[in-house]
Parts: C-alpha cells; structure tokens; sequence
C-alpha cells in the first residue's frame, strides 16, 4: 500500500470476515443476508482498497490468503466492535416501536412460535416481528437475533438467560404404518423401520449414553431437517422421537411405550445484556417467556392417548 488507509468501509471488512469464516461467497450470502454479487464486489473493492489479493478462487470456494490469514485478527477486532457499538445504541433506545428479531429452531418456530407471535402483534402493533428459523445457533452478539429460544443453556458470556421449562419427547409412528405391521415390541424391533438424524449424532449419542446402543444405519429413513423428521414419520416411514406436544395433538400419530425414558429439551430465553433491558426487547421477553411457559405446563398436563 501506498499510503494508509484513513476511510475503510466497514461492509467491506465485514464481507472480507464473513467469507473468510464461510469459505464462499453463498454461505457468506446466507450468513449476512445479503446477495453474492454484492459481497462479490465489496470483497474485490476491499482487496483494491488494500492493493492485495485476500483470496485464492477455486471449485469449492475460497480459501485466505496468507495476507488475509494476518488481517483477520483485526478484521475480527473490527467486527466485535461494530457490534459493541450497535448493542449500545440499540440498548438506549426507550419506545415499544421498531423490531424484535427472534431465532429458535425451525420445530419451534413453524410449530410453537406463530401463536405467541400473533399475541405480541395484537397487544404491541407497534413492534415487528421478524424470526430466523434455523437448526443452526445465531450468534446473539453479532446481533444476528435479539432474542433467542434455545434447547440447550447458553454460556456465552455477556448473555441474559432464563429456563422455562421443558417439553418432553415420546415414540410415535403413524396410524396407518402400524395397522400394516405387528405391534412393535422395542424401538429396536427387527421388524420395524426407524427414523433418525443423518450427520446429526444426537440420536446415535443419546441411546448409548441411556445403554442402548444403536448405529446410524438402525435407521431406515435419516435426515437432520427437523420439519422433514416429523413429516416422515406423519408419512409412515417408521418409528421417530416427536415432541409429546405436537405428537399427542396430531390424530394420526399414536404413542408408543417401550418403557425408555427420553431426555426433555429444555426451553432457554437468552439475549445479549446490553439490550435485554431495552423496552421493545423486554415487552417481547416477558410475553416469550409467558408463552412458552403455557406450553411447559400444558405438556405435562397433555394426557397419552
């Protein structure tokens, strides 16, 4: 460089970060929800900027370059700050108007969510709500959501969190594929196909640890999209782990009992400390966490059938 630089584009450096993290331009598109055109050119802007090449080009995408790998450190620094400085200022703010971005997990937020969500609009028109369904954790800090659900505790630190409860899961098949096969003994039974995770070990890593040990291949239909999961076994595919919630309401599912207890998925509200107490956050807060802990208790009082 000839000179320094005194005016560098933050979207830029952000682009530069993000597509160094993803490895290519539609995973970084993905991540900032942003086109890859644009992060295409704001990456070949930064590298003029900078009079180097950041990146090598190839078929599965990019990879940094030693150049790059040194300036990532600050790249980062950068980053951390441009979202310390936007927590600060959204943490300021004093009106129940603007919006409210909340991520949970694509179940949560096709089957839990809408109720909840259509409650806060009605008593809070003035906040939008937007929600970022994915199986895939947000990073809170970098104010990819305000407010998340998780089924898990957060430990990140600078985080506000709150147990809700907890939804249990049941074995369920549908009616129709057991009126086609005799009455399934065990989970296990060599005479019924099961339904389980892909590349997702959950499953495999919970029945080992309760002493049942199982492979991937126990399963006869896989795939890590939740939605799909429930969908499959709604279809007749097999035997799946439901939540008892959505299991029990739906009539053409039935439960079934091989006398193993499954683990619970608890229900965690977490959202960064620096806007937790910020009006609209803490409307939308108090009504998640009312909400979602009608669904606790009414999952302990939804009776088998």
């Amino acid at each position: 460089m000839d000179r320094p630089l005194t005016n560098l584009d933050w979207s830029l450096v952000r682009a530069f970060v993000t597509v160094a993290e993803t490895g290519s331009l539609s995973a970084a598109a993905r991540t900032l929800g942003a086109s890859q055109p644009t992060l295409g050119r704001q990456v070949r802007s930064l590298e003029a900027a900078l009079g180097t090449d950041l990146f090598h080009r190839h078929a599965r995408g990019f990879a940094p370059t030693d150049t790059a790998r040194a300036l990532l450190p600050a790249a980062r620094a950068m980053r951390d700050a441009a979202a310390d400085l936007a927590l600060a200022a959204e943490g300021r703010a004093q009106t129940l108007a603007g919006t409210v971005r909340i991520a949970a997990s694509v179940v949560m937020s096709a089957r839990h969510l809408p109720p909840i969500a259509a409650a806060i609009r009605a008593a809070e028109p003035g906040i939008s709500i937007e929600i970022v369904a994915s199986d895939v954790s947000t990073n809170l800090m970098w104010r990819e959501a305000d407010i998340a659900v998780r089924m898990f505790r957060p430990t990140q630190l600078d985080l506000v969190t709150r147990h809700i409860g907890d939804l249990a899961l049941g074995f369920f098949a549908a009616r129709a594929y057991l009126d086609r096969r005799a009455p399934p003994q065990s989970f296990t039974d060599p005479g019924h196909d099961r339904i389980g995770f892909d590349r997702n070990s959950a499953i495999v890593d919970g029945f080992a640890a309760a002493g049942h040990p199982v492979t991937r291949d126990d399963f006869a239909v896989r795939t890590d999209d939740q939605v799909a999961y429930l969908e499959l076994v709604r279809a007749g595919c097999g035997i799946g782990i439901v939540q008892t919630l959505i299991g029990r309401a739906d009539p053409d599912l039935s439960e079934l009992d091989f006398g193993i207890t499954l683990p619970t998925l608890p229900l965690w509200l977490t959202a960064p400390q620096a806007i937790r107490a910020t009006p609209r956050i803490a409307r939308v807060w108090d009504m998640l966490a009312d909400g979602l802990a009608d669904l606790a208790r009414l999952d302990r009082a939804e009776p088998r059938r």
